[in-house]
Parts: C-alpha cells; structure tokens; sequence
C-alpha cells in the first residue's frame, strides 16, 4: 500500500466502523485531523479561487425544498489548480483510501467524485436526504479560527426525527427532535453513510461579505458496471 502525504493513515485506521454504523440518528463521525496538519495547511492555502466556480441560487429542488444557494465547482484533472489537490484527489482514489471507506461503511466497492461549495452569507441547506445513487459523504471543512468565527455557522447538522418522513419530502428544521452539529472549524471532516433518514442541512450562515464557508467533498457511489456508466455521463449533480 502506498504511503500517504495528505492523509493520517493512523487516524484512518483508529477510526472505529462498528461504533461508526451504530451511531444515530444515522451512521456518522466528525474526526479531527484525518489530513496531516502539513497538508491541511497547504490545502487551504491553495484552495480554487472562487472565479472558477458555478453560482448556484435559486435553484428548483426536486422534491420542493428550498434552494441549496452556493457557488459549486466539480473535479476535473483539466482544472487549472494548484498540483498539491490534482495529487490530493489522486490519493483519494488510491487503495488505501478506498479500503478505508469501505471499511467503514461495509461495502466491497466504491466510485468517488469531487466537488467544492463555497456558500455566502444569508444562504442555507434546508434539511434533506442526499439522492439514492449515494453511498455517504465526507465532507472536508476548509475553514480557519482565522478566516471564520464559529457565530456566524456554517455547521452542518445532523437530524433526527421523533416519527419516519420520508426522504422525498421537504420538511423544516422544526419537524426534527434531534438536531447535533458538526465541528467544522480546522482540520475536521464529516463522514455520513446514505439512508432514507439521513437528514442533514446547513443554518443560514450570517458572515461578513467577503467570507465564505468553504467545503471540498468527497461523494461515494457504488462502484462496478453502474459507476463506469455514471462516469460516462460525466460528472454526478448534487
């Protein structure tokens, strides 16, 4: 197995996938410091510039939810960015990776895309579950004590209802009983496993005009015959 540059192989691995799957509402870990801090600094450092990203605002959602407002960008190997993520992607798709995330989340095989929101103030993730073609999520928070303050949001939140709604619904932050935030400040990661009732969603951020709450995620699909159609069709929407 390769050795790891960005991530902390000995972090992945004391990561726990029975205490992972058992967690409720559903299967969830906030871990500090899967990137080494090397890398974590450098990655932030040289995160995309906001010019090559798609405002996304006032978008229709499906089901009826509110718009996920944010400016989004999808990997490309095209992408005219610092090398540091090309090779950071690249150690993404590696085994050691890959054995991690199937570790955790008990599948034998996985397809990852890439993608990063930048969100603005007054926006907000109104409360959803992601789409059935997702295994999970790991979301990499790229956000400073220097660059954020922890009043202004930005965590996202994890959902638990007293009664089952069904994932093609819209419902309020009021509908839920059980609502845990992420630690999101510094070198922290989200990583979410996929079911009917992983609802999560995002406060609307109050930030001063020049900030922006800043994600680089990591999607997982099911891997094989159907993750070779998807990458056909080109990159998975969100």
């Amino acid at each position: 197995m390769p050795d790891l540059r960005y991530l902390d192989q000995k972090c992945l691995d004391a990561l726990d996938a029975a205490y992972f799957q058992a967690r409720r509402p559903f299967p969830w870990i906030n871990p500090d410091a899967l990137l080494t801090a090397e890398a974590f600094q450098i990655l932030h450092e040289t995160l995309p510039d906001v010019s090559l990203f798609e405002q996304k605002f006032g978008a229709e959602r499906k089901h009826g939810q509110q718009s996920h407002d944010r400016y989004a960008l999808d990997y490309r190997p095209d992408l005219p960015l610092d090398t540091v993520w090309h090779d950071f992607v690249a150690e993404l798709n590696s085994t050691a990776y890959q054995v991690f995330l199937r570790r955790m989340l008990g599948v034998r095989s996985v397809s990852l895309s890439y993608h990063w929101h930048y969100t603005p103030n007054g926006c907000s993730v109104s409360p959803h579950c992601d789409a059935k073609r997702k295994l999970g999520s790991q979301i990499f928070y790229f956000n400073t004590e220097q660059d954020w303050d922890s009043s202004w949001g930005g965590e996202t939140l994890l959902l638990g209802a007293g009664h089952a709604l069904k994932p093609d619904s819209a419902p309020g932050l009021e509908d839920f009983t059980r609502i845990t935030a992420s630690e999101v400040i510094g070198n922290r990661s989200l990583l979410f496993a996929r079911t009917d009732h992983s609802w999560h969603a995002v406060r609307e951020i109050h930030c001063p005009p020049q900030a922006l709450r800043k994600v680089f995620i990591v999607v997982i699909e099911t891997g094989g015959v159907a993750a070779w159609w998807r990458r056909k069709r080109g990159p998975s929407r969100y």
